[in-house]
């Protein structure tokens, strides 16, 4: 499959991460009395890696995720050639899901983004958590997603139900770490939201790529270096 087609299906898959789960998160979680909440925004955000994992896995991978990238090239899955192409598509797509996102946002009269999905630490943290309560849940749940991914996807493991696992590890990490950071575990998802905040939001933005990367790094070396078959 030509590059240019993998990174356009890298591009609309990350786009649709975006719109799917954070706009859950910014139009439905606090919808007076019906809103979905932390559950909703968590199944979210699974069920837009699930969909895309289906629909594009067969062409690009379907990492939408700078970090998952990182980790897959770490494990031996990826080519280093592609890395930066593929993390350019991919925030590119972040960035245009928050866009599309912020003009449907502010289509009503007093609209405010407020925090627009944004992930944060301290006074920004939904649970009000530190620094490095912050980075140790980027870290790790960056690191399980990952063991995930390639455990998922390893030629031993059962065929066609990777895209399965993969939304439902997801799910759960949010559930986990929404009141943490508002969960990134992805790099593009964070860049888009927080470049239409500004402020706070891009001056926290360097841990949710550090962190996450940091993670995904960790995880390429474990799986490579322990699981993978000699």
């Amino acid at each position: 499959m030509p590059i240019s087609k993998r990174l356009a299906a890298e591009f609309i898959g990350t786009f649709w991460l975006v719109l799917g789960g954070c706009g859950s998160a910014v139009l439905a979680a606090a919808f007076p009395q019906l809103g979905i909440g932390f559950a909703g925004v968590a199944l979210a955000f699974g069920l837009t890696v699930l969909t895309m994992a289906f629909a594009i896995g067969h062409i690009s991978g379907c990492h939408l995720n700078p970090a998952v990238s990182l980790g897959l090239m770490v494990g031996g899955r990826f080519p280093a050639r592609e890395l930066v192409p593929y993390v350019v598509a991919q925030v590119l797509g972040g960035i245009a899901g928050a866009a599309v996102l912020y003009l449907i946002a502010t289509g009503k009269a007093g609209a405010e983004i407020g925090g627009f999905a944004s992930n944060g630490y301290g006074e920004h943290s939904p649970g009000k958590y530190g620094l490095v309560a912050a980075a140790l849940s980027e870290v790790v749940m960056t690191f399980m997603f990952l063991m995930i991914i390639l455990g998922a996807t390893d030629p031993r493991a059962s065929a066609g139900f990777a895209p399965i696992a993969i939304g439902l590890g997801l799910t759960l990490i949010h559930l986990i770490s929404i009141p943490v950071t508002n969960t990134s575990v992805n790099p593009a998802r964070s860049t888009g939201p927080a470049l239409f905040v500004g402020d706070w939001a891009v001056g926290q933005l360097w841990l949710f790529w550090v962190m996450p990367l940091i993670g995904a790094a960790l995880a390429g070396v474990v799986y490579r270096f322990i699981f993978t078959k000699e």
